[in-house]
This record gives C-alpha cells, sequence and structure tokens, in this order.
C-alpha cells in the first residue's frame, strides 16, 4: 500500500504541517500553564512569611501547614519560586499523597503517579525521605520500594526494562508522617539557603534563609539605618541589603530543575528578567560589626559576591561599645549563644554588657536570635514579644524590643 502522504497535494501537505505544529504549539503552552500542586519546606517559624512570599509572587491556593507551605502553579512558577523565595529552603513538585500503612500500599500508591509525565528515559532519580510516627519506619526499605515502583511505571510506559539514569537528576523525595505518605521531585537542587555568594564562614553560621526571616519579621524596608553588631560573616546584613534592594536571592545560582527538559532555558531566563526588573537601588545605611577582623574580611567578601558590596559598611567593633549613628533604625542581630563559641558565662557577661549599651541608645528597635533561655535576664530588660524559632535543630527565641 502506497504511504497515505504521497497521495496528498502540496497545499495539503502544508495544511497538515501548520496544523500539527498549531497542535504541539498548543500542548506546550497547556504544559506552561497547567496547575501544578508545589511544596515549600521551610525552617519550623517561618511558614506564615513563606506563604506571604508565596502570595506576593501570586501563587494559588497558598496554605501554610507545620514546617512547610503549600501552593498550586504553572511550571513557569517553578522557576519564579525557586529564583524569588527568601525563607524557604526548597521548592518540591508534589506527585501525590496517600494513605501507606504497609509496603504493598506504598508500592502501588507510588506506581499510580505519572512519573512519566516528568521523567525523560535517562532521568536520574535517587529517592531520599524519612518517615515518623508510621508502621513503615525503615527509610533505606521504603527507599527500595519506592524506587521500584517507579520503575516499574517507566517500564510499562517506555516499553524498555533497564534505565541508564545518566541523564538530568530528578530527586524524588518521601515523607511519611502517621502512616500518610507525601511524594514528591526536587526542583531545588542544594537547598535555597545556598545562595551562591558563601564561599567561606565563620564558626556557627546562621543559615540564610532565617537571616532573611529576621529582616522580614523586623520590618526593614530600607529606610533608617539597620545595624548587626555582632555580623559574624556578615549573612543577616547582607540578606537585609537583598531586601532592601528587592533583589531575588537565586539569581547568583543554578537550580536542579534547569536541567529538565520541561523548563526550557527562556523559561528560567523570563523569570530572572522579571526579578531584575522589580530591583530599586537607593542610599541604604546598612552596618555591621565584629570584634574579630577576619570575620569582617569574610563578611566583606561575601557581600561583595553576593553584589551589594557597595550597599554596607562593615567594620571591626566592640558590641560592649555599640553606638549606632542617626536617630532611629533597627538593630537585628545573632550573637554567640554559650553553646558553641563562648562559654556560657562569658556569654551572659557580654548579654548583660550589650544590654546596656542598647540601653542608651534611642529609637533603635532590637531583634535579638538566641537559643539562651536566660536571656531577658541576662541581658538586663523583658523583651516586649518573643517568637520561636530553629536555627537548624536549634530551638532559638527571637526577642523583639521596641522603643
Amino acid at each position: 500500500m502506497k504511504n497515505e502522504n504521497i497521495l496528498l497535494s502540496k497545499k495539503e501537505k502544508i495544511g497538515i504541517l501548520q496544523r500539527r505544529q498549531k497542535m504541539e504549539f498548543d500542548q506546550k503552552k497547556g504544559r506552561e500553564t497547567m496547575e501544578l500542586s508545589m511544596i515549600a519546606p521551610c525552617l519550623f517559624g517561618l511558614e506564615g512569611l513563606v506563604a506571604e512570599e508565596l502570595r506576593r509572587l501570586h501563587m494559588k491556593t497558598v496554605e501554610a501547614e507545620n514546617g512547610r507551605v503549600l501552593f498550586s502553579g504553572t511550571e513557569a512558577d517553578v522557576a519564579r519560586a525557586n529564583i524569588n523565595l527568601r525563607c524557604a529552603e526548597r521548592v518540591l513538585l508534589e506527585m501525590g499523597q496517600f494513605s501507606a500503612a504497609s509496603f504493598d500500599a506504598l508500592f502501588e500508591g507510588v506506581k499510580a503517579l505519572p512519573w512519566e509525565r516528568y521523567l525523560p528515559r535517562n532521568a536520574a532519580f535517587p529517592v531520599k525521605g524519612y518517615a515518623l510516627n508510621s508502621k513503615l519506619h525503615s527509610v533505606p526499605d521504603c527507599q527500595k520500594i519506592i524506587k521500584k515502583a517507579i520503575v516499574e511505571r517507566l517500564k510499562l510506559k517506555y516499553a524498555q526494562n533497564w534505565f541508564s539514569e545518566d541523564g538530568p537528576l530528578y530527586q524524588v523525595q518521601f515523607s511519611l508522617l502517621k502512616d500518610w505518605a507525601t511524594i514528591s521531585i526536587d526542583t531545588s537542587g542544594p537547598g535555597l539557603h545556598k545562595r551562591g555568594w558563601r564561599a567561606v564562614g565563620v564558626a556557627a553560621p546562621l543559615r540564610e534563609t532565617l537571616a532573611a526571616g529576621m529582616v522580614m519579621l523586623s520590618r526593614y524596608r530600607g529606610k533608617g539605618a539597620f545595624c548587626d553588631p555582632f555580623c559574624g560573616s556578615g549573612t543577616i546584613a547582607i540578606e537585609a541589603a537583598l531586601a532592601a534592594c528587592n533583589r531575588a536571592p537565586g539569581l547568583g545560582r543554578r537550580f536542579a530543575a534547569q536541567a529538565w527538559p520541561q523548563l526550557p532555558a527562556a523559561v528560567w531566563a523570563q523569570a530572572k528578567e522579571e526579578a531584575r526588573d522589580k530591583e530599586f537601588h537607593r542610599d541604604y545605611d546598612i552596618w555591621g560589626g565584629d570584634l574579630d577582623p577576619g570575620a569582617i574580611a569574610i563578611a566583606e567578601s561575601n557581600a561583595r559576591k553576593a553584589g551589594v558590596g557597595d550597599l554596607i559598611r562593615f567594620q571591626q567593633a566592640d558590641a560592649r561599645q555599640f553606638a549606632p549613628r542617626g536617630s532611629q533604625g533597627v538593630v537585628v542581630t545573632n550573637p554567640p549563644y554559650g553553646e558553641r563559641l563562648l562559654e556560657k558565662k562569658e556569654a551572659a557577661e557580654l548579654m548583660a554588657a550589650f544590654g546596656k549599651t542598647y540601653g542608651a541608645t534611642e529609637g533603635f528597635r532590637l531583634y535579638l536570635l538566641s537559643s539562651d533561655q536566660k536571656l531577658e535576664q541576662h541581658f538586663g530588660r523583658k523583651a516586649g514579644k518573643k517568637r520561636k524559632l530553629y536555627n537548624g535543630m536549634i530551638q532559638c527565641n527571637l526577642y523583639f524590643y521596641e522603643k
């Protein structure tokens, strides 16, 4: 039998080609506008801030839960969320949720998910996750079951029995909480707290996402003086500068999903261009001080790499002689806790001296992060408000002092 296309006229062939191109365009357009369920994990205590960020990005169905925020958006929003979020730890593409009280239920639940929609034939898809208060408490066993279920699904869809996994990374993540499984794919790669500018640091560095959260809670918007008298490697001051000029924190790094064929380079370029269009530049009074000259050198280097070196003044200074310039502003700081950097007695004495120095200032609000449960006693005054936050696994309080 002759090929049917041979019997078509040139005009008819052109018409078929045009319709096929339109169909492919419509399919691509549909993928770009299709609503995806996503998850933004975050440090405990920052959920409300992450939800606020997502709403400002016009994401849909934003809902905060303990340690994470659920939301929905398009494939283009995967790029926008990764580039713009200041307080989230990463952006996960949620594949599905289901009850999994047995290995059979876990296997069947994972196998039923549409993995072929995202994973190409050569995708690398390692599995990691955690289980809490669940019958399936063995993480290695859960990893094996989930991996096997994905492979079985892809075997059926791609009609092949072996996968090279030498292509782009699709890190599969799972959580099992009270026998309820959440399965997702990590779009970020390294955590979002890794902005791309911290090459080196000092002991006990503050996570960038937590520093950004502290800045947001202080309500600093670029007006008045901003001070960190225990600046260390400059994390808080740098996050304050990025927030002041509205510079997206993810502009200087790459993300795992940039290698995915579903998200071409144009999507990421557009998201970055959109973010840069929202920047603005003014003169800011941002200062960081530390007693260690080595820390000051590191802070200055980090600020330059972050692109805000010209917006911050770093200075070797003793916090016990803290004297901010100007009549009003905000102090956001993370002094040594005593558990790691100083003996508790020395830390208490330092807080007592800083408390007296701060008490002599006028018009400066103070937001102080500490794990010291006796901070108010050592500082010499009771905070107007406290907010529980976590610096990694260390439970802390952010103490609010407002004059």
